[in-house]
């Protein structure tokens, strides 16, 4: 199984203080940025990056993200390009570059010059982005799924054919040839990140795209993975271990409780704070927007629906105590309670690849090679040697 390390590059000074009513005020101005400090946020991530590809990590995972200390990620590609030229063999996972908001021919042609100047190592991902970010970028919410898919047709069609003619509802183009093309031919792998969405899962499945399935919760990622596969069969698609990218957060300590008192302050302030930050993330409130459809979870079993909703309470009214009592069923803890769980919900969802979280919220950058580095040493073999397969209940 593969092993990618995921990577949020949150701002590295807590921003908690600024909170009003418990929420952090939007937009966050000016004079509450430190370059001093983003400055050591892109180094301390940098080095980290140069560590997974000394440590025998397969991959480091990008994402995409604005106009909040959530993550300082606002170009993928370009974070994804700094790293390809301080790493050797470390696989570079875009996860994602957002489609609904920028040029198609400008996604296409960062990613195949990327794919040359990394000799190969470029995995596409693409996703629709969150609401708050269609407000920034002004694109209309009810239009995001529509300009995913436009975008996506014409980014693999200029990756693949020998020129280009497309007219479309959001972007046209006459007799285009990108110069450079991609390495890995005909394109680089593409995935998709899932959360819940029905219409996300069928247009993957249609399209033969990876996806990474749920977030977090079991009940939900296997509602997500049995719709999946429905969807690839009825396109005439196999699921296989390489469809499913699956996303963990892990923490290795001594024990549980030690796990719990080091990572667990960082989770609750990604949560309480930086989750949501600006942002609605309850399926309801995007629903009268037009970002999700009525229709979106009626493939989720009725026990499942609470974790598809994502009520911001859930994060918003977290405490240590939360975080304490759900911890029991994490991969947090000494190392071999973290391989058994992680390799526990690989079995379950035939995973190929798993993203690793290993650091949430500001986690100081030594902390988090700490991590990388004890991660390593004594889950990674274990997690290398196991040879996925599809349960017999996906099949």
């Amino acid at each position: 199984m593969e092993v990618v390390v995921f990577d949020l590059m949150p701002y590295a000074a807590r921003v908690d203080h600024l909170a009003e009513d418990g929420e952090l005020p939007w937009p966050l101005e000016r004079r509450h940025f430190d370059p001093d400090t983003a400055v050591r946020t892109y180094a301390d991530h940098l080095r980290a990056w140069e560590l997974l590809d000394e440590l025998g990590y397969d991959g480091v995972g990008f994402n995409e993200h604005h106009t909040s200390p959530y993550g300082l990620m606002n170009s993928p590609n370009l974070l994804a390009a700094a790293a390809s030229q301080r790493t050797r063999r470390l696989r570079l996972h875009i996860y994602a570059n957002l489609l609904p908001l920028h040029e198609p021919l400008r996604v296409a042609e960062e990613l195949a010059m990327l794919d040359c100047m990394s000799g190969g190592r470029v995995v596409a991902g693409f996703a629709r982005g969150i609401p708050r970010e269609h407000t920034v970028y002004g694109v209309p919410m009810a239009e995001s799924r529509a300009r995913f898919e436009e975008a996506y047709e014409i980014v693999r069609a200029l990756w693949t054919d020998e020129v280009t003619t497309y007219k479309g509802r959001f972007w046209s183009y006459s007799d285009v040839a990108i110069w450079p093309r991609p390495v890995q031919q005909p394109h680089p792998p593409t995935w998709v990140p899932v959360t819940s969405s029905k219409e996300t899962i069928e247009w993957a499945g249609r399209n033969n795209v990876a996806i990474t399935p749920g977030l977090g919760h079991p009940g939900l990622r296997d509602d997500v993975l049995r719709y999946y596969a429905s969807c690839l069969r009825a396109a005439g698609h196999t699921l296989t271990p390489d469809h499913v990218h699956l996303n963990v957060d892990a923490y290795v300590a001594d024990d549980k409780d030690q796990a719990v008192r080091e990572a667990g302050p960082h989770l609750l302030y990604f949560n309480r704070t930086l989750f949501s930050h600006g942002n609605e993330t309850e399926v309801g409130a995007q629903r009268r927007t037009g970002y999700v459809s009525a229709s979106s979870l009626d493939y989720v079993r009725p026990e499942n629906l609470p974790a598809a909703r994502r009520a911001k309470s859930d994060y918003r009214d977290q405490t240590m105590a939360d975080i304490e009592r759900q911890a029991a069923n994490w991969a947090w803890g000494s190392p071999d309670e973290v391989r058994d769980r992680i390799l526990d919900q690989a079995r379950q969802a035939g995973a190929g690849k798993v993203l690793v979280n290993l650091n949430r919220g500001s986690m100081p950058g030594e902390m988090f090679q700490e991590q990388i580095r004890r991660f390593a040493r004594d889950v990674l073999p274990a997690l290398h040697e196991y040879e996925p397969a599809i349960p017999e209940s996906l099949r």
